[in-house]
């Protein structure tokens, strides 16, 4: 550390005390009865101001810069703007010895013999308090909650912002060391060194400790680590408890001591003895440095716990004031003699490398150990100036006024961060530059080397012909370490500290101002004092190149032809003899190591990354990609490994290719080098091929075409062409070659349109390379009947599959023409009718079922489950009996009869039943041997039919009396004979619509005479004479057979043949029918009988009507009876049979 003087002058009285302006443009100092203002800059008296009417003892700047005040022996404070005009003034009783702002709340203290006042622009009057003592000085706490108050008797008060006394700090020296000058230090945390302030100053190492610095958070806590103990250093606290705040209040006193307390009170450290009389103390802006004045005429610079440092300018009389500009390292001094004096502190760099690890100095008094790799730290703290710094390995020397320490790391671990004192040599030395190697440290003084051994010794000693420049220690066995030492005069030379002979490398004509050699001892760089940084050949001594604007050179410590170079604001990089590569870089370079410049820069050292990106390139251009490997090595980008993994592989280096590419993690083209190296362990050796290979993978497929071609492989570039999907050129490299070969080209391109989503371009190219299905398939699930259309009228009718095919989803799209269609044209009549089926076209399925018999079993069982499904059961039973399934036709009308009984649908009931007697009798027909079972069932169903229908009709009418018109007797409702008379034993004929017994009597043939004469005799219809002739009209139709009474009647006398017939013998228990010969069929009239006429096996049934007079209809279908009002009713209401629900508009089949 050293003090230039800036500026001076000289007022004509005392100057007590100044005052910085907050920005330090400005200075105020009390001088006599005026304050003179100073232009910090250049020491321009910028105005004198008037109003004290007695000398000015005391001046102070509020923090906003906005006032000033000062205090005066005319017992007067007047506040002052910054533009310097009074615009305040008030008084005490005694004369004003110190005033002080409040930092936050500029409320202004100002102090006299007696009392003290508190001020601020907030407030009209000033509020005062009374002091025991006179105040000597104050000062406010950095959160402006405290002031405190230096007294004449020896004791410090501490108020709050009421003028409230909280603590009182009485001294050992009481009145005999009054108090001088007070100054919170303004750093807002104290450290936690001063626990071991109370320690004796003989022990040597005792004031030294090693600290790694830990980064710490807001809110935790951060801890310094000493050898043997743990120092906890706390956080600042907001409470009011006074004791966990951590504000540290310098005293000094005329009892010539300067003192540390808290703000509780309590004592920091022990009083450090001054042997002058101080007159003022000060802190540096950050804290760090305190300035001290007095009667020992001089400025001293102290640590902040108290370690004098240095002397800031001697002057001719006492120093009443001394303060620092805000923010910067100047010092303004006020003399008794009226001296103004303005310094500029300028502090050195001490600082040692070695490799990785950087000691510099830090607060004059520690030594700071970096790692620049890692950016560990570790602080070693003293308690005297450190001078000089060295370090190299595990070994640490540090140099103090009276003694050297030697410290080395506990381990051998390169990472290990932690010292411990080896050696001390008590002694003073006066040296420009130390050196310290693993057993020695080598001190140079001008042109002298000397080698001490730990235990202070001096072992041997060089003198040089000119003054020493430069010294480097180069590594070497432990106690035979080499020195490389660059003189003045140019000379260079190698000392080993076991040799007293120093070796000469090499004589220049330039002084030596920086030296490096080269991990191999080759090469020696030199940087001379023209800038010029010089590289030579050790062993030849050959000029190898040289460079311009160097202030300092290093060598790459992990690559022999590497180095680099600082000046003009440049980083220079070179290897080997190629250009220089250049990158903007302030500071000096002091070591190269792998990728990182190690740079000093004002004072502090940082490592910078740097990408070797230029000179790996420089080596790529030349093809040495083993060199350019290794500077990769050192530390490229992912970029640059890449590149050059890509120029090795071109060049078919494929060792380094593989390397590189590993580094970057490219599985792709290690997979490409791996199988490139089997082949090659294989006996192949085209290098063409493998380039071509190469390129391909590296997207350079036109250069990669053209080599495979070259080495007759046309196969793997069409290959490659259509994996890629680039068809057209494919076409191009084809040219007019194989055609199957362009198929398949086709085939694959037409694969990739698919894959990518463009189906119609896949179509059309399936459909050019002969792939009719895959193109049907694309069609087909896409929806696309325009395309199957053209597709299937295309094709010839031989190929069946893709024709099917098209069918298939021509009936899938809900277009079964189009399916239809194409069916026929591959005569596939089966699928045909299939799909009319499955589309419910069954007309044109009916109409193929009729030219085709074969069929009809494929067509009409779907159409009656179609019909059954859709709730069209008796379709659904016709259906299943035209295509010949009778017991599926059978179980459907049971499952209809039984629903329509459980659900009392009686009339239903009726009609299934007789549907399902229709249906027995059909089956008795066709099959003989079901023939009796199928007759029983027909009579049962009959009658079933008969019962429902009767039923229905009872349902509906609460009164029915039968009469018998055979014996012309009533019959009771409830008759437990059944449906027949209880006195003849004759079956009723019931009205198949109102269910009253109808008007006929049953008759049977006699024995001989058939169906067809019987009706032929009663066709003849042989005149005879009655009573009373009845006319009858008969009426025949396709749907009913009636017989109507004439109306024009005449009465003839005459007996009828049949009704004799129908006598029979009262009270018998057997029915007796009534048995006709051929003489009464040939007297019956064909208008008076009614003839079921049942199909085979079934006899016919025949009955005579009774009443001429009443008109009575027979259905031909079911043959029910009905009243022929009745019926015509019905059918009216209906058109179909009440009964069969047969329609009147079909045929009588």
């Amino acid at each position: 550390m050293r003090a230039a003087l800036t500026w001076r002058d000289k007022a004509e009285q005392c100057i007590y005390d100044l005052a910085f302006k907050p920005d330090g443009t400005q200075l105020i100092i009390a001088a006599g009865n005026r304050l003179l203002v100073y232009d910090t800059s250049d020491g321009t008296l910028i105005q004198p101001l008037k109003g004290h009417k007695d000398t000015v003892y005391c001046v102070a700047y509020a923090k906003d810069g906005k006032r000033f005040a000062s205090g005066s022996a005319d017992k007067s404070v007047i506040i002052w703007t910054s533009k310097l005009e009074g615009i305040l003034k008030y008084t005490h009783n005694d004369s004003i010895q110190c005033v002080s702002y409040n930092p936050l709340t500029h409320q202004l203290a100002s102090c006299s013999s007696s009392d003290f006042g508190l001020w601020s622009p907030e407030q009209k009057s000033v509020s005062k308090h009374k002091t025991s003592s006179k105040i000597t000085c104050c000062s406010w706490t950095n959160d402006g909650q405290y002031l405190a108050l230096g007294m004449f008797n020896g004791i410090v008060s501490i108020r709050n912002k009421n003028g409230e006394e909280k603590v009182k700090i009485e001294r050992t020296g009481g009145a005999s060391s009054p108090i001088w000058s007070i100054c919170w230090n303004p750093s807002s945390r104290w450290e936690n060194f001063w626990s071991r302030a109370d320690e004796q100053e003989e022990s040597a190492h005792s004031c030294l400790e090693e600290i790694p610095v830990l980064k710490s958070r807001p809110g935790s806590r951060q801890y310094s680590q000493t050898k043997g103990e743990d120092h906890e250093e706390e956080e600042i606290s907001m409470d009011f408890n006074l004791d966990e705040r951590n504000d540290i209040l310098a005293v000094a006193d005329w009892g010539q001591k300067l003192s540390f307390y808290q703000l509780s009170g309590k004592q920091i450290g022990k009083d450090r003895m001054l042997n002058f009389d101080p007159c003022c103390v000060s802190y540096f802006t950050k804290g760090e440095y305190i300035l001290l004045g007095g009667s020992d005429k001089q400025v001293s610079l102290f640590t902040k716990d108290g370690v004098r440092l240095g002397t800031i300018g001697e002057q001719s009389s006492w120093v009443w004031t001394c303060k620092v500009k805000p923010d910067s390292n100047y010092v303004a001094v006020g003399c008794q003699d009226g001296t103004i004096s303005f310094y500029q502190l300028i502090f050195s760099t001490v600082h040692g490398l070695y490799k990785d690890r950087y000691a510099y100095r830090d607060s004059m008094t520690d030594v700071i150990v970096q790692h620049l790799i890692t950016e560990q730290k570790v602080r070693i703290k003293g308690r005297e100036l450190v001078k000089k710094i060295a370090i190299y390995k595990n070994r640490l020397a540090i140099q103090m006024p009276e003694k050297i320490l030697i410290y080395e790391l506990y381990s051998d671990d390169s990472s290990d961060m932690y010292y411990r004192v080896k050696e001390k040599i008590v002694k003073k030395f006066e040296c420009n530059l130390l050196v310290v190697c693993s057993d020695h440290i080598i001190l140079c003084q001008e042109k002298r080397l000397q080698c001490l051994s730990f235990s202070g010794i001096k072992e041997r000693e060089w003198l040089m012909e000119s003054l020493i420049r430069y010294i480097k220690v180069i590594g070497g066995p432990p106690g035979r370490e080499g020195l490389l030492v660059g003189l003045k005069n140019g000379q260079i030379l190698k000392i080993f500290v076991d040799n007293v002979f120093a070796i000469v490398l090499l004589k220049q004509s330039t002084a030596v101002r920086c030296l490096d050699m080269s991990a191999s001892r080759n090469k020696l760089a030199v940087v001379d004092e023209n800038d010029t940084c010089l590289v030579y050949d050790i062993h030849t001594k050959e000029l190898l190149f040289q460079e311009p604007n160097a202030n300092s050179v290093a060598w790459n410590t992990q690559c022999e032809d590497m180095l680099c170079f600082s000046g003009g604001g440049y980083l220079n990089i070179k290897a080997s003899n190629f250009p220089v590569h250049q990158q903007k870089l302030q500071g000096f370079v002091v070591g190269y190591n792998g990728s990182k410049i190690f740079c000093l820069h004002v004072f502090s050292m940082s490592a910078v990354e740097v990408p070797q990106s230029a000179p790996m390139y420089q080596y790529l251009e030349r093809k040495m990609f083993k060199e350019a490997y290794q500077i990769a090595c050192l530390g490229v980008t992912d970029t640059d490994w890449k590149e050059l993994a890509m120029e090795a592989l071109e060049g078919l280096e494929f060792e380094t290719a593989k390397k590189a590419f590993t580094r970057v993690r490219d599985l792709r083209y290690l997979e490409l080098i791996s199988s490139i190296e089997e082949r090659k362990k294989h006996g192949e050796n085209n290098n063409e091929l493998f380039l071509a290979d190469v390129y391909a993978y590296q997207g350079k497929f036109h250069e990669a075409a053209k080599l495979y071609k070259k080495s007759g492989h046309e196969n793997l570039a069409l290959d490659m062409y259509s994996d890629l999907r680039m068809f057209d050129y494919a076409k191009d490299f084809l040219g007019s070659g194989d055609p199957k070969d362009t198929k398949m080209l086709i085939k694959k391109q037409a694969d990739w349109a698919k894959n990518i989503n463009e189906p119609k371009a896949a179509v059309e190219m399936y459909l050019s390379a002969g792939e009719h299905m895959k193109a049907i398939e694309i069609s087909g699930d896409h929806g696309w009947v325009d395309m199957l259309i053209e597709i299937a009228r295309k094709l010839d009718k031989a190929e069946r599959e893709p024709l099917s095919k098209c069918a298939f989803y021509f009936k899938k799209l809900d277009n079964p023409g189009y399916a239809a269609e194409t069916y026929m044209k591959v005569g596939d009549l089966k699928a045909l009718v299939h799909l009319h089926v499955e589309t419910h076209r069954w007309e044109e399925a009916f109409v193929l079922s009729e030219k085709h018999p074969e069929f009809k079993d494929d067509v009409y069982v779907p159409y009656a489950q179609w019909l059954a499904e859709n709730d069209r059961f008796e379709e659904a039973q016709k259906a299943f009996h035209k295509a010949g399934r009778q017991s599926e036709a059978v179980r459907v009308l049971e499952q209809l009869t039984h629903n329509a009984v459980v659900e009392s649908r009686f009339n239903d009931a009726a009609y299934y039943y007789w549907m399902l007697s229709m249906q027995c009798l059909d089956i008795a027909q066709e099959n003989e041997q079901q023939k009796t079972e199928m007759l029983q069932k027909f009579h049962h169903f009959q009658h079933l039919a008969e019962v429902y229908h009767v039923y229905h009709s009872i349902q509906r009418y609460t009164e029915l009396v039968p009469l018998c018109y055979r014996c012309s007797t009533n019959n009771p409702l409830l008759n437990n004979l059944g449906n027949v008379c209880i006195n003849c034993r004759q079956p009723f004929v019931f009205s198949a619509s109102s269910y009253e017994v109808l008007h006929l009597v049953e008759f049977y043939l006699e024995d001989g005479i058939t169906d067809e004469e019987a009706v032929a005799l009663i066709d003849l219809e042989v005149p005879r004479l009655n009573k009373r002739e009845i006319k009858w009209q008969e009426m025949m139709s396709d749907h009913a057979q009636s017989l109507r009474l004439d109306d024009n009647t005449d009465i003839i006398e005459d007996d009828d043949p049949f009704t004799a017939k129908l006598s029979f013998e009262q009270g018998g228990s057997e029915f007796v029918p009534v048995i006709v010969n051929r003489a009464v069929l040939q007297s019956m009239s064909r208008r008076d009988v009614l003839i079921k006429r049942w199909p085979k096996p079934l006899r016919w049934q025949y009955y005579r009507s009774l009443l001429p007079d009443a008109s009575i209809t027979m259905c031909p279908s079911c043959f029910q009876m009905f009243h022929t009002e009745d019926y015509e009713l019905l059918v009216l209401q209906h058109n179909c049979c009440p009964f069969c629900r047969r329609r009147i508009d079909e045929s009588n089949q």
